[in-house]
């Protein structure tokens, strides 16, 4: 039976790219008030960072019960007795960890890796997408887990805000703290690394720092697959693609958006790359 994958939805997976390659997608919560709403399923984008913006306080987030998890894997053992997970960091999310509960309470029904991104939004997108495919080509579980510890570190997330506010409220700011208290229109561009939020640098304007954005992208090719993210901000992504475009093949780039969870602690305004470095035979 075909390995089967599963993520949470802060890997900001584009539905239809999560359906044509069978990857379960646990939902997270995003918290207004007392609203509570599926990542991914119950807000409409828009809607969102239309409340985001408007709202006095920031909503809140919380991960998947275990519960949860193991649900979606006794659904899966219906169809296959091998599941990989690649999750958000466990530095950012409890999701990790209640993958781990949630695996224990399928002991002895079905064989289940679950592996710690390191990353967030597309950059966890992009491992699982790579695992569904390594999966479909008849991957086993083992080879499919190796190959994903061996990505993680070819896989890079970089994210220009608009502002750090969101970041530091939501308490996700990590090592990005540096940035605080610096000059007024600065853009500052950060990465993920070792599972949290890391400064790169302060560009002055939003057109220099686009360009940096790419300059950072060459440097890491030959590059395996790669991911445009926005917020609230279209027309940026899109220009970001047409100037990587003589870099990178357009066949070869997903569009997506950073979901509410993510967009929570990034903001309006954010624009996103993620790649996978292409691994050595």
């Amino acid at each position: 039976m075909t390995l089967r994958v599963v993520t949470d939805s802060t890997a900001d997976l584009p539905s239809h790219i999560a359906q044509e390659l069978g990857i379960t997608v646990v939902p997270l919560y995003i918290n207004f008030g007392v609203d509570t709403y599926r990542d991914g399923l119950d807000l409409d984008g828009d809607e969102f960072y239309r409340r985001l913006v408007e709202s006095p306080t920031l909503p809140t987030t919380a991960a998947p019960s275990p519960s949860a998890f193991a649900e979606a894997f006794d659904s899966l053992a219906a169809e296959t007795d091998e599941i990989i997970c690649v999750h958000i960091s466990a530095k950012l999310s409890g999701t990790y960890n209640a993958a781990l509960v949630g695996k224990e309470q399928m002991a002895g029904r079905c064989h289940i890796e679950v592996i710690d991104s390191g990353s967030a939004s597309m950059g966890c997108g992009l491992l699982a997408i790579a695992a569904a495919k390594a999966a479909r080509d008849g991957g086993s579980l083992g080879w499919v887990t190796d190959m994903v510890h061996r990505a993680i570190a070819g896989t890079y997330t970089f994210v220009l805000v608009d502002s750090l506010e969101y970041l530091q409220k939501g308490g996700r700011i990590g090592k990005a703290q540096a940035f605080l208290g610096t000059i007024l229109n600065v853009k500052p561009l950060l990465t993920v690394r070792d599972g949290e939020a890391y400064p790169v640098e302060r560009v002055r304007t939003r057109r220099k720092a686009l360009s940096r954005l790419c300059e950072l992208v060459e440097e890491l090719r030959p590059i395996e697959e790669m991911a445009i993210l926005h917020s609230t901000d279209p027309d940026g992504a899109e220009m970001l693609a047409q100037r990587l475009g003589p870099l990178f093949p357009e066949s070869q780039v997903y569009r997506a958006r950073f979901g509410p969870v993510v967009g929570t602690y990034v903001g309006p305004g954010t624009l996103g790359i993620a790649l996978r470095q292409r691994q050595a035979d």
